[in-house]
């Protein structure tokens, strides 16, 4: 067996995330939008999917992450949901679903949760969304907190630059940290913050810090699959460690076949009834 791949077949549940925490085991965490990566990914023994709105770049082409519909995340999310039996399914809400009020953020949560059998939910934000938080919980549904650079917030931030880098705003964010534990979040996810920083809340707070350009003193990392793959070749953040080239893996391949159908090499006597 690769080296790589988990013995432990078990359904990962936010306990064990929680019990993964206490025992100082790291967490990993990647990106999928479809059963075929999703089937991959969980089976390498990946211990968190996220369906993330990150979809909207990846799956769609858009600049941000903002014009990806409830009713399209809901289709990842299914998808997704259909390809994995271990890891734990966490999927984005998306922007303008639970901004506006509470009743409307539970109504969308609970459509989420009905509709694709994810395990939970992600929300950008602190304070600003502790209310709408504390109801998602209250109606039984898990919830993974986002701080940091918040990609739904492009607009109001206008870069995506380091966050959290002078201290006021990094107080606010180690408030809105302790905050969302409080009110019940099973983990916070940090995307590009100072390390130092990171390492502060995640040794502060109980619950799990999956971080994103956040240093290594988190709990756990996560990565968009598309990225990590080299499937993708404009993006290169710092914090971003290729895998694989598969740009143009499959470039070749593609390359390949168009070459062999033109020539007629393909099919052979062999692959023809």
């Amino acid at each position: 067996m690769a080296g790589y791949l988990v013995e432990d077949k078990r359904k990962v549940t936010t306990h064990r995330l929680m019990q993964m925490k206490q025992e100082g085991k790291k967490i990993a965490m990647l990106t999928s939008y479809d059963y075929t990566t999703a089937q991959i990914v969980d089976s390498a023994g990946m211990d968190v999917i996220l369906v993330g709105d990150s979809a909207s770049n990846v799956m769609a082409g858009n600049v941000t992450t903002l014009p990806i519909t409830l009713d399209q995340m809901i289709y990842h999310a299914k998808s997704v949901v259909r390809a994995t039996q271990r890891a734990l399914v966490v999927c984005d809400m998306p922007f303008g679903t639970y901004q506006t009020n509470c009743t409307e953020g539970v109504k969308n949560a609970i459509r989420i949760m009905k509709e694709s059998h994810c395990d939970a939910l992600k929300l950008e934000g602190g304070v600003e969304i502790i209310e709408t938080v504390r109801k998602i919980l209250d109606a039984g549904i898990p919830v993974m907190g986002h701080l940091g650079l918040t990609p739904q917030s492009i607009n109001k931030f206008g870069t995506y630059t380091v966050r959290a880098k002078e201290e006021a705003e990094a107080q606010k964010l180690i408030s809105d940290a302790h905050a969302l534990e409080d009110a019940g979040c099973f983990s916070i996810v940090l995307e590009k913050i100072p390390a130092m920083l990171a390492a502060r809340v995640a040794s502060e707070l109980t619950i799990p810090i999956i971080g994103i350009g956040a240093g290594d003193k988190v709990d756990g990392q996560v990565l968009v699959v598309a990225d990590m793959l080299g499937m993708t070749k404009g993006f290169t953040p710092k914090f971003l460690r290729r895998y694989a080239d598969l740009s143009t893996i499959m470039t070749d391949a593609i390359g390949h076949y168009i070459e062999d159908v033109k020539n007629c090499d393909f099919p052979n006597e062999n692959e023809q009834y």
